[in-house]
């Protein structure tokens, strides 16, 4: 028995509406996902950031307070230039890291970018 819109260009058009539909919506699926993923991975940088300046404010003061009280009498000047030197260069060092690992962090949405890259391309050889 044939059903009406089950063949021809109706049933077809109805298919690949249907198949549009479905990978539309694997595709915000996935977009959704990936930006919890995204919102996640930015709140641990955030704890991360405010962890690592907390501390090291702290130890940058008390570090140096202690320095100097210790130095005061016979080289106060030479170790406050050179505790402005050290922690210069440490935070250079620090800064430098941090860039590595930024860098090092996957490009943001780039697995629903690659399905769209295919579904694009597969459109393409079909046409």
């Amino acid at each position: 028995m044939h059903l009406p819109g089950t063949s021809g260009i109706l049933g077809s058009l109805r298919s690949l509406a249907d198949g549009l539909m479905g990978s539309l919506h694997d595709r915000l699926e996935l977009l959704a996902i990936e930006l919890k993923e995204e919102k996640v991975r930015l709140i641990q940088i955030f704890i991360w950031i405010s962890a690592v300046m907390i501390l090291a404010l702290l130890a940058v003061i008390f570090t140096s307070l202690a320095v100097v009280v210790v130095w005061w009498e016979t080289a106060r000047v030479a170790v406050v230039f050179s505790l402005a030197g050290f922690y210069i260069v440490a935070f250079v060092g620090v800064v430098m890291a941090f860039r590595r690992y930024l860098n090092a962090q996957p490009k943001p949405f780039a697995t629903t970018l690659g399905e769209l890259h295919e579904d694009h391309a597969c459109i393409r050889m079909k046409s």
